[in-house]
């Protein structure tokens, strides 16, 4: 993943009153984080050469190498904390996919433009919320990411926003794929702000923020944009999961062999 981040560096060392027990439950919280990161930012990376337009070539290639240079730092702290020593590199190219952890929302495939804007409208302002939160944190180290994470991810979540309201009051034609999209995306949403046991630990202990109590102001903000698109929020009729604990859709696969391809045609190659 040789890609060039000014996120902090990762400092070595456990922080103080990080135990054994604590670490590892963080470092799966932070894998998960990591997931969304990686996962989004390649398939943002499928749109190079694609987009509608040169300028949107950009953006996109743009806000994906962000996107995975949050993945670096958080997959570096997961690996240091989980004991096993596996480096950024380990986690990004040598898992199966059952072992990733990424919500269903970031694999979605792109679908057309209107589909990925509805995707980044979800994600980013979800992704905002959480690392304001995490900002806050007491350990240093993370409230530096998680403050960095916050204003790269809100100007993806401008341009999402920007691009929203563009396609929902643009032509009749623009309007009914932005509608579409958003149907399509939203039923992925929830599963963002999904808590299983041990993260209701770790946000009890103070260890991470939790996603849940984000649930309302994320939905008051993206009803203001789809709404100002002249469009509605949808009501979904069912909710997907399982993305968390390793259930994929079909189409991960293919995604993850793309994204693995050249470390696994010559594993252990260095460059």
């Amino acid at each position: 993943m040789s890609t060039t981040s000014d996120l902090p560096a990762v400092r070595p060392g456990t922080p103080p009153g990080e135990g054994p027990s604590t670490g590892s439950g963080l470092a799966r919280h932070l894998l998960r984080l990591g997931d969304d990161a990686l996962v989004l930012g390649q398939r943002l990376c499928q749109w190079i050469t694609r987009a509608p337009t040169v300028d949107e070539d950009l953006a996109l290639s743009n806000i994906a190498l962000d996107l995975i240079g949050h993945a670096r730092a958080l997959f570096t702290r997961a690996g240091r904390l989980d004991g096993t020593g596996r480096t950024e590199d380990d986690l990004a190219y040598g898992r199966t996919e059952r072992e990733f952890t990424n919500t269903l929302l970031t694999e979605l495939p792109n679908g057309d433009f209107a589909t990925t804007v509805a995707r980044q409208l979800a994600y980013t302002h979800y992704a905002v919320l959480y690392y304001e939160t995490l900002a806050h944190h007491t350990d240093p180290e993370l409230a530096a990411f998680g403050a960095r994470a916050a204003k790269e991810v809100a100007f993806h979540r401008l341009h999402a926003d920007r691009w929203t309201v563009t396609l929902g009051r643009g032509t009749e034609e623009s309007a009914r794929r932005m509608r579409y999209g958003l149907e399509r995306v939203w039923p992925y949403t929830g599963e963002l702000f999904e808590e299983d046991d041990a993260l209701r630990r770790l946000a009890a202990s103070g260890t991470v923020p939790s996603p849940a109590p984000l649930r309302e102001t994320w939905l008051d903000r993206v009803t203001g944009v789809v709404t100002g698109a002249g469009l509605t929020v949808p009501t979904p009729t069912w909710s997907a999961t399982g993305g968390r604990s390793g259930l994929h859709t079909e189409e991960f696969g293919p995604l993850i062999a793309e994204l693995q391809s050249v470390r696994r045609q010559f594993p252990g190659g260095t460059w």
